[in-house]
């Protein structure tokens, strides 16, 4: 099956690249993109332009697709299942929530010369990051792109019910399946609480296990495409 891949805010397509080669072994198209603004050196790109971008890339699947978000991507992903939901075969969320309609695509920081940078990783301590070596920090924080603020700040927009037919595996990293269960019972999540099938994964790692579990995370997504 095509997989396409999303990485959350700051990172490119090489965020993936222990992944890719353990899909691929597992019999899989994985598809890593790099969305407008945040790798392709385009500073006016659009919240617009990444959703353009990602539904392009679930048109261009030899059939329906895997659409694997993570962090801040979970809604991009969630987009993509609105925008295609007969092209979408499941939408894997690593880590993140879908937005509902009308929310902000990103607003947890705040814009500094029309970009949100890499806030460092004192704002990351913790389970999120206890499983990241100080040489691998130091790579992501060295490669993290700042994105634009007319990303961060772009209004999600949903319209197609059908969007709730889409299954959906949330993968839990630095949190559990029984606190995303929780979230979603309460509310919380309000996109998931109305979708049909939600499933629940849990992986031991922080919030980044394409760096830290890439083999396992590729299992669990090889796992998504059979149901």
């Amino acid at each position: 099956m095509d997989i396409v891949l999303i990485a959350g805010m700051w990172l490119d397509a090489t965020a993936w690249k222990d992944v890719l080669p353990a899909l691929a072994e597992l019999g899989h198209r994985p598809v890593a993109l790099t969305l407008p603004g945040q790798g392709d050196g385009d500073t006016t790109a659009t919240y617009a332009d990444q959703v353009a971008a990602v539904t392009a890339a679930v048109d261009a699947a030899a059939g329906p697709a895997l659409v694997v978000g993570h962090s801040a991507a979970c809604a991009l992903a969630w987009v993509a299942a609105d925008a295609r939901p007969t092209k979408v075969a499941r939408v894997a969320l690593i880590g993140g929530m879908p937005n509902a309609d009308g929310e902000t695509y990103f607003g947890a920081f705040e814009p500094v010369d029309g970009v949100v940078p890499f806030p460092g990783w004192g704002t990351f301590e913790g389970p999120d990051s206890d499983d990241m070596p100080t040489e691998l920090k130091a790579a992501v924080a060295h490669g993290a792109i700042a994105v634009p603020a007319a990303i961060t700040h772009g209004v999600v927009q949903l319209s197609d019910e059908r969007r709730y037919d889409v299954p959906v595996t949330m993968v839990c990293p630095e949190f559990t399946p029984d606190q995303a269960k929780e979230w979603v019972k309460t509310g919380e999540i309000p996109e998931l609480a109305k979708a049909r099938r939600v499933d629940y994964v849990d992986i031991d790692s922080g919030h980044w296990p394409m760096y830290t579990k890439p083999v396992e995370l590729a299992r669990i997504l090889a796992d998504c495409t059979r149901t």
